[in-house]
Order: structure tokens, then sequence, then C-alpha cells
């Protein structure tokens, strides 16, 4: 099935190495994907800015050194608003046009709300907007429901409100049921959301792994891809081959309705991406 790739916005997601293989495993990854043209690679972000040195230099090699536009992630939660500025500031001296802003995870070391800092991404993404408006803004979007939200009502407001706070473009956590996309993009575009809603996917390349992330992060895992997975034990090879193909069938379905675009969590490997992306001929 061939989609006509100037349709849709791709990009790609990379986490900072924390040693030096980890460093050329990511820079392997990030030259292998960069024929694909992405619209750009984000770099995420340690909870209370853990990993925020790293986070710069990661944002400023990709950019620099694999000229590809960096999006890095933005989590203001457990941070000063001059902290904040600073970094943004940063950014724009480097060039960087997009920023992706989120609450980020409440550290459980520290306290998490500076003083004068932020609470809600709805803030950090109104002070973006207020004091650095070329900035475009990305936000996250939860079709399953953030897991911290008490009802599925509360968690869809609170991304409105993220939204009328000046969000250009929003991007999903991973899911597995597409129905639950369509039905959230449904039900926001009803509370007025007009911004492009595109699709985080996670194929499943190690079942272990993903099934802890998703356990963090409230992404339900079916029942039956769950069975299949287990079914391979340690095999993670054929957890890989399965996972790419229900990567590619879920995003064939997607593509097929007219998303806006996808936004790859690679892990920093390259192969699984590169694969779905040849499977669905773009």
């Amino acid at each position: 099935m061939g989609f006509k790739r100037e349709n849709f916005e791709f990009s790609f997601e990379f986490f900072p190495p924390k040693n030096d293989e980890g460093e050329k495993r990511l820079q392997e990854a990030v030259h292998e994907l960069k024929p694909l043209d992405p619209a750009y690679c984000s770099v995420t972000f340690g909870a209370g800015g853990s990993t925020r040195e790293r986070t710069f230099q990661t944002v400023d090699w990709i950019q620099k050194e694999a000229g590809i536009d960096a999006a890095p992630h933005l989590s203001c939660i457990g941070s000063r608003k001059e902290d904040i500025h600073e970094i943004l500031q940063r950014y724009q001296e480097a060039g960087i046009k997009r920023i992706i802003a989120l609450r980020g995870d409440i550290p459980e070391d520290e306290e998490a709300f500076k003083e004068g800092g932020f609470r809600y991404a709805n803030e950090l993404v109104a002070y973006i907007k207020e004091h650095f408006p070329d900035f475009e803004v990305v936000v996250g979007a939860y079709p399953e429901f953030h897991p911290e939200a008490p009802d599925p009502a509360t968690d869809m407001e609170n991304f409105v409100r993220k939204v009328k706070a000046g969000a250009d473009v929003a991007t999903t956590q991973y899911f597995y049921t597409n129905l639950a996309y369509y039905k959230f993009v449904e039900d926001v575009q009803k509370m007025g959301v007009d911004i492009p809603i595109k699709v985080g996917l996670m194929p499943i390349t190690n079942f272990k792994q993903i099934d802890r992330f998703s356990q963090m992060c409230g992404a339900d895992i079916p029942a039956w891809i769950r069975k299949r997975m287990e079914h391979f034990g340690d095999d993670t090879a054929s957890q890989k081959e399965l996972g790419i193909d229900i990567a590619t069938r879920q995003a064939e379905d997607l593509l097929s309705q007219g998303i806006p675009g996808i936004h790859f969590y690679s892990l920093n490997k390259a192969e699984a991406t590169k694969r779905i992306w040849e499977n669905l001929g773009l």
C-alpha cells in the first residue's frame, strides 16, 4: 500500500544517551533515518530536568551535525520560571523552531512545584506564546486518557485548555486501538479543537520493555496482542517481527483515514521505523 508522503508530517523521537556507547547508537540511528527526510526529530527531557544538559547536547548535535530540525521536549514541573526562560532563550539562539511543551512526570524526591513555577502544561504553553511567539508549540494528547486524570471528561478539558493556550500541534501518546484515537479526535473537535493531532506510533520490539512503559503511561495493550507476545516468551526476535507487522497495519489504517501525520517512537534504533516506512510504501 503506498501513501503520498507529502500529505503527512512524519517525525522521529530520540532520548539523550547516557554514555558513549549510547551516543554512538543514537548517532547511527539518526544517520540511518535521515534519508527518510523527517520534518523534525524530537529529544526527550528527564523529570525535573534530570537530563537537561544531555538534552541540549543531543538537540545541538541533531540540528548542527546531522542537519535535521530538532524539537526538544520541555517539561515544566520542578523548574522555576527563570530556568524555563533561560532554556527557551538558549533554544531560540540555537535556531530551534519547535518546542514540545509538557508538564512532565512529578519527581518523587523533590518538590514538584517550585515557587513561581508552572503546575500544568497549559501554563507553559501560554508562557512560550507570550515570551517566545516564534516557536511552534507541540503538546501531548492521551486518546486513552492520562493515567492521573480523574475521568475522561476532565482529561479532554485539560487538553482543550492547552490548545486554547496557544498550542499549534498535538502528538498522542502511543496506543494500539485506533478507535480510541478516532473517538478522541471527534470529541475534542466538538469542544472547539482545530489543531492537527498527530499519532505517536510505538512498535512493540521488546514486549517486557513496552509493557513496563505502558503501565506507567496508561497505554492499553489489547489482550490479543499481549497473549501473542507472551507466547513468544524471551524470543524478542519474534516479538519484533509481530510488533512491526502490527504497527504497519495500524499505520495503514490511520493514514487511510487522513490523519495529519505520524511521530515514530524510535527508542534510539532505526530498524523498526525503517521497516514500517518501507512496508507503507513511503
